[in-house]
């Protein structure tokens, strides 16, 4: 029993080295073996304000990216935020597609631009950049009602949960009015700088850079795959911006009535059909608008002018509402397409306003009525009423070659032959009057 005793010993002494060097192993080699190897990694801006044409663009390079077999999406994110639709959409794409997605975040990202991040499966951070501050506010500036950030917050919450993030930060970055121990006081709104945020767990990893970030991922920067906007992508994402989308209409619709006022078409009719080209143009690319829509808008149009020539106020009011139709359905949004329109029609409204005050009434008609009155007193004088001459004979003064003169009752009139030559001398009959036009032929002489 003694003599075996110091062998056993020995041999759990030996196992428990074992043990302690294969944990150390696991310990050291952790990192690279849990890593995900990636195949093909594409590199995606997201950028400036979100609308809805960085939707189309996304949703674009997000199929693009899947021809490519890519399996890992790195979206490059710096923005101050915008339209909450928008993020919404941006953020369903992202949760539903088949690639692992990284938020990458070496500036800011804040409101709309964080809910995208959170809907990313992994967020990574500069030193410096900033998430956060995701409380909704309207065309004023001021902070949304009660109702829409409730529902915001429920959904910035429901984003949090998706990779495990603790969801009373993501309400801290959109609720004001209630406070979070530890987080914020009441009457602000929580935003995070990486170091704080990778505290919370709202940033996965914090890097120094790009390059550090494609090491921390296991990407080589000679295969990553860029894809950017195309020209007319961006042209898409500033025209569907709900503030430009309105200015459009407002230049649109103001240089009809300016085009109205101004004699002949010039710059003002120039400048609305550039606007609404742009207006039409934009949406197209973006997806929002077709064939259908514009040629809504272009039949409208067309009413409209043949409402000048066929009074009644009918056609015109059919191409009216085709107007409206056409640029409200091209729009993204039905009440964004109506809320547009109504601001570009109030202010046209009140340019209109101006104008008539300014020149008067018949500065509008001026195109569609006779200015000048037909007065004896200035020289104007009505031709003869010269049908009592029709049946009536006469002599050609002149040769009718076949234009001439005759005398019918002691009265010169010009005249037309029906036929050909008539010798002057010669007895003719009046055979038609149309206004000033008198037609004679030669009168059969009896024997």
């Amino acid at each position: 029993m003694s003599s075996t005793w110091p062998t056993v010993r020995r041999v759990r002494l030996l196992i428990s080295i074992l043990c302690l060097m294969m944990g150390m192993t696991m310990f050291v080699t952790a990192p690279a073996t849990t890593a995900q190897s990636y195949q093909k990694a594409v590199w995606i801006p997201v950028d400036n304000t979100i609308e809805r044409g960085l939707e189309s663009f996304l949703r674009r390079a997000f199929t693009d990216a899947e021809k490519m077999q890519a399996d890992l999406v790195i979206l490059h994110i710096n923005t101050p935020g915008g339209e909450v639709g928008a993020a919404e959409n941006i953020g369903q794409l992202i949760r539903q597609s088949p690639m692992h997605t990284v938020a990458y975040i070496d500036n800011q990202a804040f409101s709309a631009g964080t809910y995208i991040a959170l809907n990313a499966n992994e967020i990574v951070m500069t030193p410096g950049s900033t998430i956060g501050a995701a409380t909704p506010i309207d065309m004023a500036g001021n902070a949304a009602d009660i109702k829409f950030i409730s529902g915001w917050s429920e959904q910035m919450k429901a984003a949090a949960k998706l990779n495990n993030r603790n969801p009373d930060v993501a309400r801290a970055m959109v609720e004001i009015e209630n406070e979070f121990p530890g987080l914020k006081p009441k009457g602000t709104v929580l935003s995070l700088d990486a170091h704080r945020a990778k505290e919370l767990g709202y940033a996965d990893q914090v890097v120094t850079g790009k390059d550090q970030l494609l090491a921390h991922l296991g990407v080589n920067a000679d295969s990553l795959e860029t894809i950017e906007p195309t020209g007319g992508e961006k042209v898409a994402r500033w025209v569907t911006s709900p503030v430009v989308m309105s200015l459009l209409l407002v230049v649109g619709l103001v240089g009809i009535v300016v085009e109205l006022f101004a004699p002949g078409f010039g710059v003002a009719g120039t400048i609305s059909l550039v606007s609404f080209g742009l207006y039409f143009f934009g949406h197209y690319l973006a997806g929002f608008a077709n064939w259908l829509h514009i040629g809504l808008f272009v039949i409208g149009i067309l009413l409209m002018i043949l409402e000048i020539f066929l009074p009644g106020g009918i056609v015109g009011a059919i191409g009216f509402i085709s107007i409206v139709t056409g640029l409200v359905m091209a729009a993204y949004d039905t009440k964004q397409g109506l809320a547009s329109l109504g601001v570009a029609a109030l202010i046209t409204a009140i340019v209109t306003f101006l104008l008539i005050k300014r020149y008067g009434i018949k500065g509008l008609f001026s195109k569609f009525i006779l200015g000048d009155a037909q007065r004896n007193e200035e020289g104007y004088v009505a031709p003869r009423d010269q049908r009592e001459l029709l049946g009536k004979t006469g002599i050609t003064l002149t040769p009718l070659r076949p234009a001439g003169v005759v005398k019918v009752e002691g009265n010169r009139v010009d005249a037309v032959s029906v036929g050909g030559f008539i010798a002057a001398g010669t007895t003719v009959a009046v055979v038609q009057v149309e206004g000033t036009r008198v037609v004679v032929a030669e009168q059969e002489q009896k024997e």
